[in-house]
C-alpha cells in the first residue's frame, strides 16, 4: 500500500500500540452539512475529531469566492495550533469512503508543509468492514502542541488563483481538469452553482474514476495509467495541471491521485467553478468540446 495511504487493520494496530496522532473524520453531506458531525457523534474511530468542511476546512465566504474557499495559509496554521498539532505528528484522515473530503484535509495539511498524514483507504465503511471498535458521542480535541505551528514551512502542495487561471486562458502552458460528473461539465445540469458549463479549454476527468470497488483507491499503477490515459501531459508535465472541481473538495481526490501515481506538481485551483462563475465578465463554455460563450 502506498505510504500516504493506510489500511483500517493499520490504523487499528496503530490506536492499540498506543501511537501518538490525530484522527480526523471529515464526513459531510452537501446537501446535509448537519449529517457528518451527527455521524460522527453516533459512532467513530475512537480518539478521532469531526472536523467539518464548512467550519473547520474552510475560510470565510464574500458571496464570490466559491462555496468552500481556503482560509489564508497563516490562518489555516493558527488553526493546526489550536488543534495542538506537532509539526511532525501523524494524522490520519478519513471520510464517509470515497475520500473526497479527506483528501481536501490531505490537501490543506500539505498545503501547510505537513507531510505526516495518511488517508484512511475505504474511509469509515471500511473501518466497520474490518470490525474495528466504534467509539460514541464527542470527542474533545487533545491541545498538547508544543508549539506554535511554524507558518514558515514551505508548502508541499500548489495553489492556483482566479488570475492564474484567468491568464492562462487560450495558452497552450497550463491545462485545467476539472473533476465533476461529465453533466456537470458539458452543462447539461447544474445542481449547485448558478451558471452550468465549464471554463473554456478545460478537460474532464471525473474524480470517481480514481477509485476501484467499495470506494478503495486504485493502485499506483493503475492510476498513473488512467492519468497518461486520459490526460496525457500528466506524464510528462505534471507541473502544467490545474485542479478544478465545483467548490475545491473534488479536485483535491484528483491531486491526491496524482500522487499517489507519483506524478506531482499540480496545482489546485481553489475557487473552482462556484468561484468562476460568480463573475459575469468570465466565459463559460459548454459541450464535450467546449464550446466558449460569455456567461
Amino acid at each position: 500500500m502506498h505510504p500516504s495511504l493506510i489500511s483500517a487493520s493499520d490504523l487499528h494496530e496503530l490506536i492499540l500500540q498506543g501511537q501518538r496522532m490525530q484522527v480526523w473524520d471529515c464526513r459531510f453531506d452537501l446537501a446535509d452539512p448537519a449529517w457528518g458531525a451527527a455521524q460522527h457523534q453516533q459512532g467513530h474511530v475512537p480518539g478521532a475529531v469531526h472536523r467539518h468542511l464548512d467550519v473547520d476546512l474552510c475560510g470565510p465566504k464574500s458571496g464570490t469566492n466559491g462555496r468552500h474557499p481556503l482560509p489564508d495559509r497563516e490562518n489555516w496554521c493558527q488553526r493546526l495550533s489550536r488543534w495542538g498539532l506537532d509539526a511532525d505528528e501523524l494524522v490520519v484522515v478519513l471520510d464517509q469512503g470515497p475520500g473526497m473530503y479527506a483528501a481536501r484535509a490531505w490537501w490543506m495539511l500539505r498545503w501547510a508543509g505537513h507531510s505526516n498524514v495518511r488517508l484512511l483507504d475505504g474511509g469509515w465503511q471500511a473501518w466497520l468492514q474490518s470490525g474495528g471498535p466504534v467509539e460514541q458521542g464527542g470527542v474533545e480535541p487533545a491541545s498538547h502542541g508544543e508549539q506554535p505551528y511554524p507558518a514558515d514551512r514551505p508548502p508541499l502542495a500548489c495553489l492556483a488563483t482566479v488570475d492564474d487561471v484567468l491568464r492562462q486562458l487560450g495558452q497552450p502552458g497550463a491545462l485545467v481538469v476539472d473533476a465533476r460528473a461529465p453533466e456537470r461539465f458539458r452543462g447539461e445540469t447544474e445542481p449547485l452553482d448558478p451558471v452550468a458549463g465549464h471554463i473554456p479549454g478545460a478537460c474532464n476527468l471525473p474524480f470517481t474514476q480514481q477509485l476501484a470497488a467499495e470506494g478503495r483507491w486504485q493502485t499506483p499503477q493503475a492510476l498513473e495509467a488512467l492519468w497518461r490515459t486520459a490526460v496525457p501531459r500528466s506524464a510528462s508535465a505534471p507541473e502544467t495541471l490545474i485542479l478544478q472541481c465545483g467548490s475545491g473538495v473534488t479536485a483535491c481526490h484528483l491531486a491526491f491521485g496524482l500522487h499517489l501515481a507519483g506524478l506531482e506538481g499540480s496545482a489546485l485551483y481553489g475557487g473552482s467553478w462556484s468561484e468562476w462563475c460568480a463573475d459575469a465578465s468570465r466565459p463559460v463554455a459548454t459541450g464535450p468540446a467546449g464550446l466558449t460563450h460569455p456567461s
